[in-house]
């Protein structure tokens, strides 16, 4: 009776019905804070952080262009000033490219991330890949175009600090596993 019971319970969960271990492709949330609560310790602020660190490595080369532009249009007596048109296009590819690359990579965080021990994962649990970590990138900046910096407080009602566009690619920041080692060691002493 107990079995059947548990294979009511995760046909509950599991989307396509059924018992969860009869459907192979159904996967459970990897990562859960209440026994894993190390993965989710301090990520939000140091996700703000890591943020910041990755916005000025995408606006320090955008600025270099633009000064070389500026420059120039002085030789080129404001000829080339008409290159200032490719500015946004450039700088929206410079940014898909820098987030699709290193969400991408084998470490599945951006620069700033890795400087403050985060990474992407999948809701599911596996690594980040470059499709998904420029449609990361977009869907944050649309959110925040729309909604403010207000996303911010979504973070703050859920477990997983997962922030609107986290909820809506199934992706999740955690601690990497340098740092949730650590964190496991100190709180076991």
């Amino acid at each position: 009776m107990s079995d059947n019971t548990s294979d009511q319970s995760n046909a509950s969960r599991n989307p396509n019905g059924g018992a969860a271990g009869s459907n192979p492709t159904f996967r459970q949330d990897a990562y859960d804070p209440a026994t894993q609560p190390e993965l989710f310790e301090g990520v939000l602020a140091r996700r703000i952080i890591a943020f910041i660190i990755d916005l000025l490595i995408i606006t320090v080369p955008v600025l270099v262009v633009a000064v070389f532009i500026f420059l120039f249009g002085i030789v080129t007596l404001g000829l080339g000033w008409a290159l200032y048109w490719l500015m946004s296009p450039a700088t929206v590819i410079w940014a898909l490219v820098y987030y699709g690359v290193t969400l991408g990579s084998s470490a599945s965080a951006t620069i700033g991330m890795r400087v403050m021990d985060l990474e992407m994962r999948t809701w599911y649990g596996a690594p980040a890949y470059f499709v998904l970590g420029a449609v990361h990138a977009i869907l944050y900046w649309v959110s925040v175009s729309f909604l403010s910096p207000l996303i911010l407080i979504v973070g703050l009602f859920n477990r997983r600090g997962r922030l609107l566009h986290d909820f809506l690619i199934g992706t999740v920041i955690i601690n990497n596993e340098v740092r949730a080692g650590i964190m496991r060691a100190t709180h076991t002493r």
